[in-house]
């Protein structure tokens, strides 16, 4: 029975569906991980994925990823999608995240000017076993609790009070009127309100100036950091390879070529926004692109940052154009109905954000010079948004910032989701809580197992990897 179905049975027969899912796994069994006998080689994994990336990129992304176990987890979605398809699940699904690490939960930007706190990365956005989301998230708080040298037992109390929230966030959702879940949302001072009441003096004040710094972080902040004035007028500045223009890429016959590849990226991008986006999008000028590095496990894919005026040079609008190649879950979940991946990610994006960017739209062009066509999103650059730094975290901090995480997270999944059957799968007990403190502490150690893994690749030559410093 598809998820569509389930919301036209009653609440009664979907919440025993939802029951009925412990038989397929009990709540205790997400408990258990162990290598597949067949597990394939982590290098490989990474590497196939490194074959459709640009060469000279790739050894940056190696290099990040060997920084701490931390890095690499951010950067080996595609090899914990290959261990989740083996773990236990209800059957039930949701439109996933798939990289739903703790980093990838942030303060935000609404189109009304309002600070929000809300799931933020979609590449690898795609409809699957809700659990996997769970399971990552909580996996992503183990690790950055032992790279903070957190104890055992600190450890377990960030992520029982992250599935717990997730747990009980569910129960209340599954008990909302539909159109309450989708109204429902988390902002800014809500988020300080609720963890400002546990903190110390210290904390709090932390927090109040993440907030008060979120909201300089928008698009006039990120010009004075990548652009200056060359010759009268405004450009992206190089900064290679991690920023590199277009003049700094081809000659001038291959980088005209290029520059109108991505202008009609523009151009067409802009059919996908509503009318009056696109009326707004057609404000603006474009005066400047420029490949960029970005994140850890997105290193090598194909990213522009295109410089566009409107009225005059202190009227700024920085798009991010980012390829999106086909979700790594799709080999395990199935493909997107979406023809276009970039699609795929903006669809996956609205619909499990509260509110998303005001310019998010997809588009597939020729890019390049070989021919090939490639999806791609785009989005504003930088719109308030302000990442958690998991390594000034105390224990307290962490686990306030995981129940955040884990009621966010239900809420985007109650918005696909059969919310009633899941929240009766999860039930009152903490069965389930308990379970995945086992779970993530054991995906932890396999974590670390593949980092070295890694770091022996790089020093046998298997693979290059270039630190920052010297890239």
């Amino acid at each position: 029975m598809t998820e569509t179905a389930h919301r036209h049975l009653t609440p009664q027969e979907r919440a025993a569906l939802g029951r009925a899912g412990r038989t397929r796994a009990r709540r205790s069994d997400h408990a258990e991980f162990a290598p597949a006998p067949d597990r394939p080689d982590p290098i490989d994994v990474i590497e196939r994925q490194s074959a459709d990336r640009i060469p000279e990129l790739v050894p940056i992304r190696y290099g990040r990823m060997l920084e701490s176990p931390f890095r690499f987890f951010r950067g080996a979605a595609a090899i914990m999608a290959t261990d989740l398809a083996a773990t236990p699940a209800s059957g039930l699904r949701a439109q996933l995240c798939g990289d739903a690490h703790m980093l990838n939960f942030r303060l935000l930007a609404s189109p009304e000017r309002h600070l929000m706190f809300d799931v933020n990365d979609f590449d690898e956005t795609l409809p699957g076993p809700w659990e996997w989301d769970v399971k990552r998230l909580a996996v992503s708080l183990v690790i950055a609790g032992r790279d903070s040298g957190f104890s055992t037992t600190e450890r377990a109390r960030v992520v029982r009070t992250t599935v717990r929230s997730y747990r009980k966030s569910m129960g209340e959702f599954a008990r909302m009127r539909t159109i309450d879940v989708w109204y429902s949302r988390i902002d800014a001072e809500e988020l300080y309100a609720a963890m400002s009441a546990r903190l110390d003096t210290r904390a709090r004040r932390r927090v109040s100036r993440t907030l008060s710094k979120a909201r300089t972080r928008d698009h006039l902040q990120a010009l004075e950091k990548l652009a200056g004035v060359v010759d009268g007028q405004l450009r992206i500045t190089a900064d290679p390879p991690l920023i590199t223009p277009l003049d700094g890429l081809l000659p001038g016959v291959e980088r005209k070529q290029l520059e109108q590849q991505l202008r009609e990226l523009v151009d067409r991008y802009a059919l996908t926004l509503p009318a009056d986006r696109r009326a707004l999008l057609a404000q603006y000028r474009v005066v400047d692109m420029a490949r960029k590095v970005v994140g850890v496990g997105s290193v090598g894919t194909r990213c522009w940052i295109i410089l566009l005026l409107g009225r005059d040079d202190s009227d700024p609008l920085l798009l991010q154009a980012k390829e999106a190649p086909a979700s790594v879950l799709a080999e395990f979940a199935g493909a997107s109905s979406h023809v276009n991946q970039g699609e795929r990610v903006v669809a996956g994006q609205r619909l499990m954000q509260a509110t998303s960017d005001m310019f998010l739209g997809w588009e597939r062009i020729e890019e390049g010079l070989d021919g090939r066509q490639r999806d791609f999103y785009i989005r504003q650059l930088r719109d308030w948004k302000a990442i958690p730094q998991a390594e000034l975290m105390t224990p307290d901090v962490m686990r306030l910032f995981g129940r955040m995480c884990g009621a966010t997270l239900a809420r985007a999944h109650a918005r696909s989701g059969d919310r009633i059957a899941i929240a009766a799968y999860l039930g009152g007990s903490d069965s389930f809580d308990r379970a995945l403190v086992r779970f993530a502490e054991s995906y932890a150690d396999q974590n670390e197992r593949d980092h070295r893994a890694l770091a022996a690749a790089v020093r046998d030559g298997r693979v290059t990897a270039v630190s920052e410093g010297s890239a």
